[in-house]
């Protein structure tokens, strides 16, 4: 089928056979169209209303003109434990290239069984879709690097899980769905040819200056790293929890992806874990930084037979390189936090054991009053003008704490505290998903009405401003909230 404007190639289909099987996706009976991204349509270069119109499309009973689906293969660490997986319930229908040339994968999430499916049906339910559209819109429009999805329709067939589902696939839009779980898979099932042109394609698409140079292979892992490290202080500043930080779920472009037992934070607390099946908090808020390092290290193993023919001398640069993102993610981290209390450095280094300080004790008042993460932040920004407004003042630790904090701000310059409050305010959002509006729309949606969806996403879409109803936590903050895999 012709459609305006969608240009597919699927390079991927380039690389050894080991990296992929032709996959089409199921037949379903009825598609329905739930929900259309319209803005990502016109981001893409897609005639929007065309493409609402087409629930067979979005469903895979329609294959466009240029699309060879296929299901990728890959490994990855399950928490902690290696496991061979691949796309067990998705098909990459093809790369769009859009009009000025850039490339993105346009993958059905949920379209049947596929070679990598194991013992499962290769479905999906509505809710979880849906969750992921909000969700990633929601970073989306956060500034948060993530993948994105255009659309998700009703497939008009049953889904069992913990019950009956009504079963639903989504369309999501990724820079590439490369991870550093396919680098572990080839570096166990292939060959080192393949781990080369492997490397030598995510280069080309991923970071095509580093093509030419004398060690590119060493060279992509510092850009991964530096990716990551940018990404995930990007995660803790906004307190955001992905749930699964399995090496499958790191992609190599740097964006955040595969939103299953995701939330953010409401009370703040660094031991806080959303999954159900994380009894031992692997991939808690505090433990995401080092996991990151962690999952780094799995990338930089299967690179070093290309990093160094010596492999001691492989593994030293290796470790270089993996020292560099602690440091980076640290860096930014801080940086981000010093913005987030108005705080503008030219001085960085001088200023910087203060600084530490002061978030520190902050982040450790917040822990002990149970305070919400977003609006504490979104109070202080509200502060500098209108200190009677936050019941912040009632609380003689934080009384203590906002005085050394406005000796800060005096210091600075007058043009560095006007660069540090609209700073605070783009960085410090008035709205998240929150997991009880989450849970809502998602409830509603199960019923049929998609109205309490829509109106959440709409003040998703403007983070910036206060709302008085998206900005609230939830009346029991105790209640010991857990998301699911629910695939």
């Amino acid at each position: 089928m012709l459609i305006e404007g969608l240009n597919l190639e699927l390079s991927y289909a380039e690389l050894p056979k080991i990296f992929y099987s032709f996959q089409k996706p199921a037949i379903v009976p009825k598609p329905q169209m739930v929900i259309f991204n319209h803005d990502l349509a016109r981001t893409l270069g897609l005639n929007p209303d065309e493409l609402k119109a087409m629930p067979e499309l979005f469903a895979g009973n329609v294959i466009p003109d240029g699309a060879n689906p296929i299901a990728q293969a890959y490994a990855g660490h399950q928490f902690g434990h290696f496991t061979m997986l691949g796309d067990g319930r998705a098909v990459l229908i093809g790369e769009h290239i859009t009009p000025d040339g850039h490339r993105f994968d346009l993958q059905l999430k949920g379209s049947g069984r596929t070679p990598y499916s194991r013992r499962g049906d290769g479905l999906a339910a509505l809710a979880p879709m849906l969750r992921e559209y909000i969700v990633s819109e929601a970073m989306f429009h956060l500034g948060i690097p993530t993948t994105r999805s255009l659309a998700v329709v009703l497939t008009g067939q049953d889904v069992y899980r913990d019950g009956i589902k009504q079963g639903a696939v989504l369309m999501r839009v990724a820079e590439s769905h490369i991870r550093v779980g396919t680098f572990e898979y080839v570096s166990n099932f292939g060959a080192e040819d393949d781990l080369r042109e492997l490397s030598d394609y995510c280069i080309r698409r991923h970071f095509p200056s580093l093509e030419d140079s004398e060690n590119k292979y060493l060279l992509l892992l510092r850009e991964v790293c530096k990716l990551q490290a940018s990404l995930i202080a990007k995660w803790q500043l906004k307190g955001f929890i992905h749930g699964v930080m399995n090496t499958d779920n790191m992609a190599i472009s740097g964006e955040t992806i595969d939103y299953g037992p995701c939330a953010f934070m409401d009370v703040y607390d660094p031991d806080t874990v959303f999954s159900s099946i994380d009894t031992y908090g692997r991939y808690a808020y505090k433990n995401q930084p080092k996991i990151g390092a962690w999952n780094l290290s799995r990338f930089a193993e299967a690179l070093l037979p290309l990093i160094n023919e010596d492999r001691s001398q492989a593994i030293k640069l290796a470790e270089d390189e993996i020292s560099s993102y602690l440091e980076l993610y640290e860096e930014n981290w801080l940086t981000g936090m010093r913005e987030k209390l108005g705080l503008f450095r030219l001085e960085v280094e001088h200023e910087k054991e203060k600084d530490i300080q002061l978030i520190t004790e902050l982040l450790d008042l917040m822990k002990d009053h149970k305070l919400d993460y977003t609006n504490t932040f979104r109070s202080l920004y509200s502060l500098i003008g209108a200190k009677e407004n936050s019941p912040l003042i009632e609380i003689p630790e934080f009384v203590i704490w906002e005085k050394k904090w406005r000796r800060m701000l005096v210091w600075q310059h007058q043009c560095a505290i006007e660069f540090g409050t609209d700073a605070m305010k783009l960085l410090n959002p008035a709205v998240i998903p929150r997991n009880h509006r989450v849970e809502e729309a998602l409830a509603a949606a199960e019923d049929g009405d998609y109205t309490v969806m829509n109106d959440l996403l709409e003040a998703l879409s403007k983070p910036n401003e206060d709302s008085e109803v998206y900005s609230l936590p939830p009346e029991d903050n105790s209640c010991g909230y857990k998301t699911f895999c629910g695939t």
